[in-house]
């Protein structure tokens, strides 16, 4: 018999969006609440670059980390004390997810390595392919062998830490979907955005993707609303809920 939430899903807040685009639709945290499919009272947000202290690892039921405009490897103090109290939700089996930022700091944690992808920004709506190794992940398994996702990312996981496993890949970014320890997922894509908020984030990007060859034009026309984000956004919930 599944047992109820013990306390709240805690979200910690390591950045926020586009002003133009929080005016009008909100930050990370609410995308990623309305995902969830769960009711406000349910989640907690924490503030980290705010000045909000992390609270103790016991005091929730599980733990998603946003995406930041920041950068890994700028090893932010905020970021550095995150990724300790990180590294330590991981060794304690919590449930976690971590979302771009919060994958890569994951890695970082870890002992895996992070920096700018030789390929250059990763923006738009693309395809992922699942290993095999998700076809028996607690989280990703039931999902299509390959998914569209939203991405919009400069840095990524370059060299996975010891003992992580590659769940999913694309040709711009090996490691766009990780499994770390028994309980702890990353993904380098954006399962919280719509094709309304990619879009903003290309136009935003315009002239540095142009810069580096992209075609911002033919980005913004293929962005399309997908539903693999929010079905791995519930089913994280329904993970944490079940006591994973």
């Amino acid at each position: 018999m599944k047992r109820p939430l013990p306390e709240r899903i805690l979200i910690l807040k390591l950045g926020c969006t586009l002003p133009s685009l929080k005016s009008r639709k909100g930050d990370f945290e609410e995308w990623i609440i309305t995902g969830l499919g769960l009711p406000g009272e349910g989640v907690s947000v924490i503030d980290v670059p705010g000045g909000d202290p992390l609270p103790a690892l016991n005091g929730h039921s599980g733990i998603i980390i946003t995406g930041s405009h920041t950068m890994v490897t700028e090893r932010k103090d905020w970021s550095e004390r995150t990724a300790a109290w990180l590294r330590d939700a991981v060794w304690k089996n919590r449930p976690v997810l971590g979302i771009c930022y919060g994958h890569q700091l994951l890695a970082h944690a870890l002992g895996g390595e992070v920096g700018d992808n030789p390929r250059g920004r990763e923006f738009g709506t693309t395809e992922v392919e699942l290993a095999e190794a998700a076809r028996d992940d607690p989280l990703l398994s039931g999902l299509p062998p390959r998914i569209r996702v939203h991405v919009g990312h400069t840095q990524s996981v370059l060299r996975l830490p010891e003992g992580a496993v590659r769940l999913a890949s694309n040709p711009w970014d090996a490691n766009q979907a990780v499994r770390f320890g028994a309980s702890a997922w990353g993904v380098q894509f954006h399962p919280e955005f719509d094709a309304e908020i990619v879009r903003a984030y290309i136009e935003h990007f315009r002239g540095v993707l142009s810069a580096e060859g992209q075609d911002p034009t033919r980005l913004a026309m293929t962005a399309t609303e997908e539903s693999s984000g929010r079905l791995l956004l519930r089913k994280f919930a329904q993970r944490v809920r079940a006591g994973a």
